[in-house]
């Protein structure tokens, strides 16, 4: 079918111009291999330019990776990582962060639209510390932006992060889509990370034009120490480092990352507004960042699949829109239409 528009994933998008023309810069040229590489060492310096701090950064190609190796990190194999059960650490990695942590329990949390609260935290908490036949808990994971499209402020962060301290807990941030989280709202990386008590972040590229770039930022380098073990034992370590890292200075210079993001979180609005407007089209989350969930009738779900435009169908009548780096308003404009036409008597089958 011509005309398809998928809008099922911002991972389905491709990748971005300044993205793909610092992959080329990189290959001219002799470097040291396995990080050793001059792009590699001015990527540390950025990342700690962005946060305000010396950061340790460590490149991966995949946010799997990053989250499974950043938990492992601070989680013993007898320990346990409380997180938000949607997460996608919970969910989605198949069962990576267990793997990587050589047995850690993962706690599932409750929280409306994806987001937890202290007082959700801590009624996932065990009591069962110290005891020596329970999974000890260790680490407390965040989703910025969550499974549901939401997005925490650094307030909302700063109150989980003391509560999680308060149970002897570190924090990690899957940051997959941080950089949307981020574009949503007022505040600085620093902010929105270790100034409200994130000890580490998963720092995500690929699905805001990235080709295959991501990063495990440790906000106290001396937290790092063991890590370029863990990741060569994990086989992350890439030869040729330095195309994981052009694509990530690329991605960071001149502000590109956030106007990528931008751009993604504008559609997300421009077709939640135009859904809304549709009768017995209702939201499901808040739309915060790039992620739409909508309740579509059967009707109109199956009539926009025939006229070639795709979402994640999520459960039930819920269904996941997703806007991209390079999603443009025309685009949504057209799936608007199509999503009229459906609606609208003697609707045509098919587009193209």
């Amino acid at each position: 079918m011509s005309d398809v528009i998928n809008l099922a994933s911002d991972n389905v998008a491709g990748a971005a111009p300044e993205i793909l023309a610092a992959i080329a810069s990189a290959a001219g040229g002799r470097q040291p291999s396995y990080g050793g590489d001059e792009v590699t060492a001015r990527l540390q310096d950025r990342l700690s330019e962005v946060f305000e701090r010396r950061v340790a950064a460590f490149p991966v190609p995949t946010g799997t990776a990053a989250n499974a190796l950043a938990l492992a990190t601070f989680t013993p194999p007898w320990g346990a990582v409380l997180c938000h059960r949607e997460a996608h650490v919970a969910v989605d990695e198949c069962g990576a962060p267990e793997f990587y942590t050589h047995g850690a329990k993962l706690l599932l949390a409750d929280g409306a639209h994806g987001k937890l609260t202290p007082a959700t935290l801590a009624a996932a908490v065990p009591e069962w510390r110290g005891d020596v036949h329970r999974s000890q808990p260790a680490m407390l994971s965040l989703s910025q932006a969550t499974e549901s499209g939401t997005v925490y402020s650094p307030a909302e962060i700063g109150a989980l992060a003391e509560a999680a301290r308060g149970h002897g807990l570190a924090v990690h941030m899957d940051g997959s889509r941080f950089a949307n989280a981020l574009a949503a709202q007022a505040c600085s990386p620093a902010e929105l990370t270790w100034k409200a008590g994130v000890d580490v972040l998963s720092f995500g590229g690929t699905k805001n034009g990235c080709v295959m770039a991501e990063a495990v930022v440790f906000f106290d380098p001396d937290k790092a120490a063991d890590f370029a073990f863990r990741r060569k034992r994990a086989g992350h370590l890439l030869s040729k480092m330095r195309f994981v890292s052009a694509q990530l200075e690329a991605y960071l210079a001149d502000g590109l990352w956030l106007r990528l993001a931008g751009n993604a979180n504008a559609r997300a609005r421009q077709l939640a507004e135009g859904l809304q407007a549709l009768p017995g089209v209702t939201l499901e989350h808040p739309v915060e960042a790039n992620e739409v969930f909508v309740r579509l009738p059967a009707a109109l779900a199956e009539g926009l699949k025939r006229q070639g435009v795709f979402a994640a169908h999520w459960e039930g009548e819920i269904w996941r829109f997703v806007g991209a780096f390079d999603t443009d308003a025309a685009t949504i404009e057209t799936v608007l239409e199509r999503a009229r036409r459906c609606l609208a008597p003697g609707a045509v089958a098919a587009v193209g």
